[in-house]
């Protein structure tokens, strides 16, 4: 179960529950409106499944390809939807000491399962240290911000720039591997 497919399976269904917790058991909508701009005028379900389908979707493209292009697309959207994402309930319920509905899950469930999918992805050659967990933090919290400034259409920018990154990564991975 410490291998990187079998830990990235466990990102949806963390997701799942996370939603849970923000709009079943609390409303995160109705406490995020009351600090940032009523930018995103999908509901929260479409949120969901736009989100829990593009997930499954690289998931899947990893589990086909098995390599370094398909797992960074993987640890992309789990950094961004779920690290960057537990980073803002805890930071946010400090700073407006309110509590922010996600940071309950975001903190005992994304922070410490995407620890273990990130150290496997390390231990198994998909990253190459710790410079790279930094810059897809950086690059999460950048594509993170600008879906909460200009909203949803955010996403469809950052699948399209997955799939070209897909492409320019496996390019040069097998030109790479052409030369040895």
């Amino acid at each position: 179960m410490n291998k990187f497919r079998n830990l990235i399976v466990l990102g949806p269904l963390i997701y799942l529950v996370h939603h849970f917790e923000e709009h079943i058991i609390f409303n995160f909508r109705e406490w995020r409106l009351n600090y940032f701009a009523d930018n995103n005028s999908l509901s929260t379900e479409e949120v969901l499944i736009r989100l829990a389908v593009v997930l499954l979707l690289a998931i899947y493209i990893y589990l086909i390809k098995q390599n370094k292009a398909s797992a960074h697309i993987v640890l992309f959207f789990l950094m961004t939807t779920q690290v960057v994402n537990a980073c803002f309930h805890v930071f946010f319920s400090f700073y407006f000491q309110d509590f922010s509905p996600g940071a309950i899950t975001g903190v005992l469930l994304y922070l410490p399962v995407n620890y273990l999918i990130f150290k496997a992805a390390l231990r198994e050659g998909y990253l190459n240290g710790m410079r790279e967990v930094v810059g897809l933090f950086l690059i999460g919290a950048t594509t993170f911000a600008l879906f909460e400034m200009i909203g949803p259409t955010v996403m469809q920018g950052a699948v399209l720039l997955s799939v070209v990154y897909y492409f320019a990564v496996s390019s040069y991975d097998k030109k790479q591997t052409n030369k040895i």
